[in-house]
């Protein structure tokens, strides 16, 4: 999906001046809209590799509960989902907004299949683990 959206959000930009249309804009003052995108685009990107920082220091196999897992279950999954938003407002594309919207869906059923795995490979830990934190991705959401 981020390549989706990292391909068609300038199409957009050029639609609107190859073929003199709005449709696939956002309903949105351009600017503010612009701006917002970028700054939810660089925390996303900051969040990401923060994430990968700390996912390749601490990870040695074990179950990790401190850090971003504190707070949501796979903040991996949530960083690009944070990108993806981000990168779609940035180009004014609704087109690109609808896909980041679609990606979330087969995110979750990404998010749910690799906990079936986390359960068998870490048992009642990762259980214990869940009880205390119970947002996969979005907090308050999912």
């Amino acid at each position: 999906p981020l390549l989706l959206i990292i391909m068609l959000g300038p199409l957009t930009y050029m639609c609107r001046y190859w073929y003199n249309t709005r449709f696939w804009e956002l309903p949105t003052p351009m600017l503010p809209t612009v701006v917002t995108g970028f700054l939810i685009f660089l925390g996303g990107a900051i969040f990401f590799m923060k994430w990968e920082i700390f996912w390749g220091r601490v990870y040695r196999g074990q179950l990790v509960t401190d850090g971003f897992f504190r707070y949501i279950r796979h903040p991996h999954y949530a960083s690009l989902l944070i990108i993806g938003v981000g990168l779609a407002l940035f180009f004014y594309s609704l087109l690109a907004l609808i896909i980041a919207m679609i990606a979330f869906p087969r995110m979750a059923v990404s998010v749910i299949d690799e906990e079936k795995r986390l359960l068998e490979r870490y048992g009642k830990d990762y259980e214990e683990y869940m009880k205390r934190v119970r947002w996969r991705l979005i907090p308050g959401i999912f």
